[in-house]
């Protein structure tokens, strides 16, 4: 991985998910990391089964590795040992912290005007909901996300991850860099607020912008796009395959390949999503005649995918190639995303 950040030093000081998967990706980017830690340690190291050997060869829930990756780790009672955490303080460039917003002032009693800090909390640092704790599941509930997740019949359903922690991680480490940056050049320094619920109402994206524009609520619609039609999951003999048409020219082409009539009112996407049943009645028909590896074949050139399980998806020659899973220290995780090409 790209040594771009070394030199900078991250205090680690945050806890679950979506701090220690900001510093995280902040590690992988060259920086050195200093995780501080309860001496009970950080919930998820109990979040198992399964339970698997850590970076030191201790047992671990295999939740913990997934956000820690190359990460020191110290175990310090902060309200005991401030002195300690002082000397950490000075070291560092940037502090990460998901302390209930105001606890971090409180527990050092000035904040550092040379550090970085971002703080990640459920709401942020203002608000009527300041206050109150922010895990994923009430977030995803609270957020609108999980009233347009699920079967059209069926019960709101979470995503399979931590969505939230996990964009929010992302939108944080963004906004360090950019503090790194603006601290380089002009020699302010930063303190970020960033928020669970902020992150998680901006990546409602067009599902929100949808309702701005039309004044009405999405609804559950499985696998399907309420933008785009085709564009879901359908099942073939032997599982799920999802097709998903983007362009005019793509749906021709499906048209041709798959020996559905090309009907003139079906050839634009609007005309599509006003026939949406209709044209997925006909897909699901045809594609219910095939196995995924077929079907898969014919549609070369269209967008589209068997639905994996998450052990064929790490094993798929695309993950070997491009090295979607690390080794360090004898324990195997999942690497980091981010590539740098080499200069020409």
């Amino acid at each position: 991985m790209s040594g771009i950040l070394n030199g900078i030093n991250i205090l680690d000081l945050s806890r679950i998910l979506a701090g220690p998967y900001t510093a995280q990706m902040l590690s992988d980017l060259g920086a050195n990391v200093t995780k501080i830690e309860a001496p009970w340690g950080d919930d998820t190291r109990g979040w198992g089964p399964p339970f698997a050997t850590d970076f030191d060869g201790k047992r671990v829930a295999a939740y913990f590795l997934s956000c820690n990756r190359g990460k020191s780790i110290l175990q310090m009672n902060l309200k005991e040992e401030k002195d300690r955490l002082m000397e950490l303080i000075e070291w560092a460039d940037v502090i990460v912290e998901n302390f209930k917003p105001g606890t971090l002032q409180r527990l050092l009693g000035e904040l550092p005007s040379d550090t970085i800090i971002c703080s990640i909390s459920g709401y942020g640092a203002t608000g009527p909901r300041r206050d109150e704790p922010g895990y994923d599941l009430a977030l995803q509930a609270r957020s609108g996300i999980m009233s347009i997740t699920g079967e059209a019949d069926g019960s709101p359903v979470k995503v399979g991850v931590a969505w939230i922690d996990i964009i929010t991680g992302l939108y944080a480490g963004n906004a360090i860099l950019a503090a790194l940056f603006d601290k380089e050049r002009t020699g302010t320094v930063r303190h970020i607020d960033v928020s669970l619920w902020d992150c998680a109402i901006a990546s409602l994206a067009n599902q929100a912008q949808n309702v701005l524009a039309s004044g009405i609520d999405p609804t559950r619609m499985g696998s399907a796009h309420p933008n785009l039609v085709p564009y879901r999951a359908f099942e073939a003999k032997d599982g799920w395959f999802v097709v998903a048409v983007g362009s005019d020219s793509q749906w021709e082409s499906f048209c041709s390949i798959s020996g559905i009539p090309p009907r003139e009112e079906w050839s634009t996407n609007a005309g599509r999503i006003a026939n949406r049943d209709e044209i997925e009645t006909t897909i699901q028909a045809w594609i219910g005649h095939y196995n995924r590896n077929e079907v898969e074949r014919m549609l070369q050139g269209i967008p589209c995918a068997p639905i994996n399980t998450v052990s064929e998806a790490l094993a798929d020659a695309q993950s070997v190639a491009r090295g979607a899973l690390v080794e360090q220290k004898n324990v195997t995780t999942l690497a980091s995303p981010l590539r740098f090409m080499q200069p020409q």
